[in-house]
């Protein structure tokens, strides 16, 4: 019979996690930085606003049929292809570098998307190289409905790192 007392100890007894206890666990900060600021942090925002911006000149161009669109979007799809390798850069350098980062499964998860989405992002501006009007419908649309998804996936995980796990947050309070 187990003793209400027992049970209270079990119940107060909370299990460790190897990977919490590494001193290394706790340092977080950016490895690649200006001033304090992350560069993956200032370089995300750049494949994030075209990779919307090819969605939305897809649309317009679906809509329209004025060859201006297919064209914005072969050159948003192409600068949001470069920015995002730039950008998976620096993130990857920031993973391997940094212990506190590789640590924890929740950057690897934001990692893999990524690395997804640059495909889909690379595809679809490859896509467009050979024929930048025909390709927009219906595949060159569908890429950039998949992109933006995958875009949002991989921000709320990357969101998710920085608001959760103060993943490259200065210590420092500068």
């Amino acid at each position: 019979m187990i003793t209400d007392t027992a049970r209270q100890e079990v119940a107060e007894t909370r299990l460790v996690d190897p990977v919490e206890q590494r001193p290394s666990f706790d340092r977080t900060e950016s490895k690649i930085a200006v001033a304090g600021h992350p560069i993956h942090a200032m370089l995300v925002a750049f494949p994030i606003a075209l990779t919307t911006c090819t969605l939305g000149a897809d649309l317009l161009y679906w809509w329209t049929g004025d060859i201006f669109w297919a064209r914005a979007a072969l050159w948003a799809s192409g600068a949001g292809f470069l920015f995002g390798v730039l950008a998976g850069i620096a993130g990857t350098v920031e993973l391997l570098m940094v212990p506190g980062i590789r640590a924890r499964s929740a950057s690897w998860t934001h990692f893999i998307i990524a690395v997804m989405l640059l495909s889909i992002l690379g595809a679809n501006w490859g896509y467009r190289l050979t024929g930048f009007e025909q390709a927009v419908l219906p595949y060159g649309l569908l890429l950039s409905l998949f992109a933006v998804g995958f875009t949002g996936f991989t921000g709320w995980h990357g969101g998710k790192l920085v608001f959760e796990y103060q993943i490259g947050v200065s210590s420092t309070g500068s």
